[in-house]
């Protein structure tokens, strides 16, 4: 397998059914004799109807359809309708309560430091580890993901870019969409472009720096469609006049 078959496949969705029992998908093959690298990307309040290829009769998203007719397709999954909780049980493999994840805010968001993560597992197993995007398990330095398995982190705070909350869940102030403020393997940077795009770009240039080393796993997690909703401006008037202006900045966060 190629390094850049392996990035079309996405099979990290594939580990994720058959190892963390949340659920089940078509076709599931036998392990493979090699360790394949492992690409999870999971958006961000993107729902089941926001594809084109799930039969959104105005939102076009050819590449999101690629990676549902190439990668591993679930069919019978449970979620969480919040941010936390769900992250809580795709990083662990259990409900999220068993992890000390109950809500997304108030310090109620912080993954139980007994936890083991998927990372922590897939490091044991030698593998590269990455994460690229958002968290939302804890924003105090000893739960942040360098702690947890991760050895490349770049990720925003909170539960959304600019968030801030009473306790300890909060972004850097001020922050936005657009040239996001980023923590990166311990220190903030200020980058250039939509955070989607620079979530990206990151994840591609570390991965294309493994090519050929030992395999990697990452963890892709832009905030977007998350509110407030923001896009680059051509992306919008994709779905200008079609649907709502909030809609068509919705969409446009999606098809970015």
């Amino acid at each position: 397998m190629t390094f850049w078959r392996s990035i079309r496949l996405a099979v990290a969705v594939a580990w994720t059914c058959g190892c963390l029992g949340l659920a089940g998908a078509e076709h599931l093959p036998a392990a493979p004799r090699t360790r394949p690298n492992i690409i999870l990307i999971l958006t961000d309040d993107q729902g089941y109807g926001d594809l084109s290829c799930h039969g959104n009769p105005v939102l076009k998203t050819p590449n999101l359809d690629r990676l549902h007719a190439e990668g591993r397709r679930l069919v019978n999954f449970q979620v969480s309708p919040t941010c936390s909780p769900t992250r809580a049980a795709l990083m662990t493999g259990r409900h999220e309560f068993k992890s000390g994840v109950t809500h997304t805010i108030f310090e109620r968001e912080r993954l139980s430091l007994k936890a083991t993560t998927l990372a922590q597992v897939l490091k044991s197993a030698g593998y590269a580890t990455g994460i690229f995007g958002k968290w939302h398990l804890g924003d105090e330095p000893d739960r942040w993901p360098d702690k947890r398995g991760f050895d490349e982190m770049f990720i925003h705070g909170a539960g959304g870019i600019g968030q801030t909350y009473a306790g300890s869940c909060g972004d850097a102030p001020n922050n936005t969409y657009f040239d996001p403020v980023i923590l990166h393997n311990g220190t903030f940077e200020k980058t250039k472009g939509y955070c989607t795009d620079v979530f990206f770009a990151q994840a591609i240039k570390w991965m294309a720096a493994r090519k050929g080393r030992r395999p990697f796993f990452a963890y892709i997690t832009p905030n977007a469609p998350h509110a407030p909703l923001d896009c680059p401006e051509q992306y919008e008037r994709l779905y200008a006049g079609k649907v709502s202006p909030m809609t068509a900045k919705f969409f446009g966060m999606i098809a970015n």
